[in-house]
C-alpha cells in the first residue's frame, strides 16, 4: 500500500493506492502543526482497515513557510575575508525599475552573525592563502555565545576545491556544540559558480534544515517503523526523508510540483499532451505550462532570495478559496493575496472568520452546495455570510449578488494573468493548449478563465480536490548531482565529462539501492548547462555525441538565433538518476450513451457571469457514466470539489471518467 499526503494551507488531502484501487480522505489542515492533520488522516485509514503502509509520500510546505514567515533556524554565515557583505550587496538588481526607494526583504541572517575568515583559492581551485585556523577559534567563541542553531559556509571558488569548507566543518563539529547536519556547505548544497547565488542558496538551506529535520522526525516517530517516508522535490521527484534532511531547500515547491506531475499524467492518458495545469486550493493558485513535457528551470526566487535548484517551472499567485476580499482606500475592490487559511477560514466554515473570501462568494451565489462539501462531513453555515456581505457590498454601492460576482471576476482576472505569464510571456499561444484544473476551487473558476483566454477545452479529473496527493503516487525517486566544469567543448572535455558521468552513476546506483530501488528500475539522464563563450546565461540540454550542434539548435529554438561559428562552453554537468516507482493504473471504461439524467439531482437559479439570473442543473459526479453529456449551465457536485459549467459550455465524460468541458458558442 502506498499513500500520498498533500498538506495545503486550508485542507490536507490523502490518497491511498492498494491493488489498483484508490481511496481518498480530506480534512482541514492544522496550521499550528501541519503534521497533526497528516497523522489524523493516517489514523483514519488505519481505522478503515489499512494497518500497514509501505510508502508514505508527502508534499510539504514546511520549508517554504519557514522562509515566508521568517520562522527558520537562528543561522550564522561564514565566508572568505572581504566578502562578509555578500548577502547584503547581492547583484544590486532593482526589483522595480522606477521605484526610487525600493523595498528589499531583510536578510535572513543579521550582519552581526556574518563572519569572515582569511583564506583564498584562485579560479582553478589552487590555494593562494591557507585557512587561518586561529581566526576560526575566535569565530567559534562568538558563535557559541550567539546560541546558533545552524551555520552556512560559502568560500570563494569552493565549488572547484571544497578543501577549506570541509576542514572548517570538521573544526566546527569537533569544537562547538554544532552537529554535522547543522553545518551547511556551499560545495555540497550547490557546487556551481556565481558566488551570490551559491551563498543565498546555502543560507536558505541552513535556515530551513533544522525546521525540516524536526518536522520529519516528529512524523517518523508517529508512524510505523515498517513504513518508509518520502518527500516530494521541487523538480517533481521524491526522495527519502534522510535525504530531505540534508537537502531541505529542494522541497520549496514540493506541493505544487506534485500537482503538475499528476495533472500532466492524467491529461496525457486522456489524449492531451499540450496542457496548462491549474491548481487552485484554499490559499494559492499554481499554474504550469507543459508543451508535451514538464518544463524545468534552475533559477528562481523565494520572497526575493535567489535560489538555484532544478525545479518545475510554476507560477504561483495568492488566489485561492480562502483569499480575502477587501476595499482599498480609493474604494476599489481587490482580492488576496492574504488568505483566511484553515483557521479561522471563510465565514461559512463557522470557525470565527469575519472577512469575506472567494469561497464565501461562491457559496452565496449557489456554486458550492453545503450538502456535498466534504461529503457532508463538515457542516457549513451559508446564513452567516449574508450580513457581512451586505455590509461589504454597501461600501461598494453594489448589491450583495454583484459584489460576490465581482469578487469572483477579479479572482479570475488574477488567474488569467498568471496563465499569460507562463504561456504568452514565453512565446506560447494558450489557445493551442487545454487546461487541466484541480484543487478544491480550480473546477469552480476554470471555465470562465479559459473563456477569457479563448482556450477551447478544460479537463476536470475524477477527483480534482485531491489531485496533488494523487500526483505524489505518480512521482519517481530522483537523485540529481551537479559539478562545475567551465570548459570549452573539445574532445578532451567530452572525455572528461564521460568519466565524471560514470563515477556519478556508480554513486547514484549505491544511493538509490539503499533507498529500496532495484537496479532494473534505475535510469540515468545526462545533462549539461552550456552557453556561448562570454555569455552570462546558460541553456540546459541533454549530453549527446554532437553536443556543440545540439546547443546551437537549442539556442536557435529558444531565442530565435544562434552563432555556429562561436565556441561553446560547458558550465555545469548534471546527472539525473531516476528510480522508477510502482504507480496506480487507471483502466479505461467502455463509452456508453449520452444520457446524464440519472445523475440529475435538482436545479437552482443563480447569477451567472453575464449578471443574468440563470437556471443551473445540478448533477452528482459519482452517478455520471462514461459517454454522458452535460450542457451548461450546470454544477457538477462531488465530495472534494464542484465544477461550474457556464452557459455556452458543454461537458462529456470520457473513458477515464474525466470531464472534458468545451466551449460551444
Amino acid at each position: 500500500m502506498h499513500i500520498g499526503v498533500d498538506i495545503g494551507g486550508t485542507f490536507t488531502d490523502l490518497v491511498l493506492s492498494e491493488n489498483g484501487n484508490i481511496y481518498t480522505y480530506k480534512l482541514p489542515s492544522t496550521p499550528g502543526d501541519p503534521s497533526q492533520a497528516m497523522l489524523q488522516g493516517l489514523a483514519h485509514f488505519h481505522a478503515k482497515g489499512f494497518p500497514t503502509l509501505k510508502h508514505i509520500t508527502h508534499g510539504s510546505t514546511v520549508a517554504t513557510n519557514a522562509i515566508l514567515e521568517r520562522k527558520g533556524a537562528r543561522t550564522a554565515f561564514i565566508t572568505t575575508k572581504g566578502f562578509k557583505d555578500l548577502l547584503f550587496i547581492g547583484r544590486q538588481n532593482r526589483p522595480e525599475l522606477y521605484q526610487l526607494h525600493p523595498h528589499l526583504p531583510p536578510s535572513l541572517i543579521p550582519e552581526r552573525l556574518c563572519f569572515e575568515i582569511p583564506e583564498r583559492l584562485n579560479f582553478e581551485g589552487n590555494i593562494l592563502t591557507p585557512m587561518d585556523e586561529e581566526a576560526v577559534e575566535e569565530i567559534l567563541k562568538r558563535i557559541n555565545e550567539a546560541d546558533i542553531d545552524s551555520l552556512a559556509v560559502c568560500f570563494l571558488f569552493s565549488y572547484i576545491n571544497p578543501e577549506h569548507e570541509q576542514r572548517l566543518k570538521s573544526i566546527l563539529v569537533e569544537r562547538s556544540d554544532l552537529k554535522d547536519w547543522q553545518v551547511s556547505l556551499s560545495s555540497e548544497v550547490l557546487p556551481e559558480f556565481r558566488e551570490f547565488e551559491r551563498a543565498s542558496t546555502v543560507v536558505l538551506e541552513a535556515y530551513v534544515r533544522p525546521v525540516m529535520s524536526e518536522y520529519l522526525s516528529n512524523i517518523e516517530n508517529s508512524i510505523s517503523q515498517r513504513s518508509s517516508l518520502r518527500i516530494m522535490n521541487s523538480d517533481g521527484g521524491v526522495m527519502s526523508a534522510d535525504r530531505a534532511r540534508k537537502q531541505s531547500i529542494r522541497t520549496v515547491l514540493s506541493g505544487p510540483a506534485a500537482g503538475v506531475i499528476g495533472g500532466f499524467q492524467l491529461a496525457q492518458e486522456a489524449g492531451f499532451d499540450h496542457v496548462i495545469t491549474l491548481d487552485m486550493g484554499g490559499t494559492s493558485t499554481d499554474v504550469s505550462l507543459c508543451p508535451g513535457e514538464q518544463i524545468h528551470h534552475t533559477d528562481a526566487e523565494i520572497d526575493g532570495f535567489p535560489i538555484r535548484n532544478r525545479m518545475i517551472n510554476i507560477a504561483t499567485i495568492g488566489a485561492g478559496g480562502g483569499s480575502i476580499a477587501r476595499i482599498d482606500p480609493a474604494g476599489g475592490l481587490y482580492v488576496g493575496p492574504e488568505s483566511a487559511g484553515a483557521d479561522p477560514g471563510p465565514i461559512m466554515y463557522g470557525f470565527g472568520g469575519k472577512e469575506i473570501t472567494v469561497t464565501d462568494a461562491n457559496t452565496y451565489l449557489g456554486r458550492i452546495s453545503p450538502e456535498y462539501f466534504l461529503g457532508g462531513e463538515m457542516p457549513l453555515h451559508p446564513d452567516k455570510i449574508e450580513e457581512p456581505l451586505a455590509r461589504f457590498a454597501k461600501e461598494l454601492n453594489l448589491s450583495p449578488e454583484n459584489a460576490a460576482l465581482g469578487i469572483l471576476q477579479i479572482t479570475n482576472a488574477n488567474i488569467e494573468r498568471a496563465i499569460r505569464k507562463v504561456s504568452i510571456g514565453r512565446g506560447y499561444d494558450p489557445r493551442e493548449f487545454s487546461i487541466i484544473a484541480f484543487g478544491g476551487a480550480g473546477p469552480l473558476h476554470v471555465c470562465e478563465v479559459a473563456e477569457r483566454l479563448e482556450i477551447p477545452r478544460v479537463i476536470i479529473p475524477p477527483q480534482p480536490g485531491v489531485l496533488c496527493a494523487y500526483g505524489l503516487l505518480m512521482a519517481d525517486l530522483i537523485l540529481e548531482d551537479t559539478s562545475a566544469v567551465l570548459k570549452e567543448i573539445n574532445p578532451q572535455t567530452t572525455q572528461l565529462l564521460q568519466q565524471i558521468y560514470i563515477e556519478k552513476e556508480q554513486l547514484a546506483f549505491t544511493q538509490l539501492n539503499a533507498e529500496g530501488v532495484q537496479d532494473k528500475d534505475i535510469v540515468f539522464f545526462r545533462l549539461v548547462d552550456a552557453r556561448y563563450l562570454g555569455q552570462s546565461f546558460e541553456l540546459t540540454i541533454p549530453f549527446t555525441e554532437d553536443l556543440e550542434d545540439s546547443f546551437h539548435r537549442a539556442h536557435q529554438e529558444r531565442y530565435g538565433y544562434s552563432f555556429p561559428e562561436r565556441s561553446v562552453e560547458i558550465v555545469n554537468l548534471r546527472l539525473q538518476a531516476i528510480g522508477r516507482t510502482q504507480k496506480p493504473v487507471r483502466r479505461p471504461e467502455p463509452i456508453g450513451n449520452m444520457d446524464s439524467s440519472s445523475a440529475l439531482v435538482g436545479e437552482i437559479t443563480a447569477l451567472a457571469s453575464s449578471q443574468e439570473q440563470i437556471t443551473f442543473s445540478l448533477y452528482e459526479r459519482d452517478q455520471l457514466q462514461p459517454g454522458a453529456v452535460i450542457p451548461g449551465a450546470a454544477l457538477v457536485l462531488q465530495m472534494d470539489s464542484t465544477t461550474y459549467i457556464p452557459p455556452g459550455w458543454e461537458a462529456r465524460v470520457d473513458q477515464f471518467r474525466n470531464l472534458l468541458v468545451e466551449y460551444k458558442k
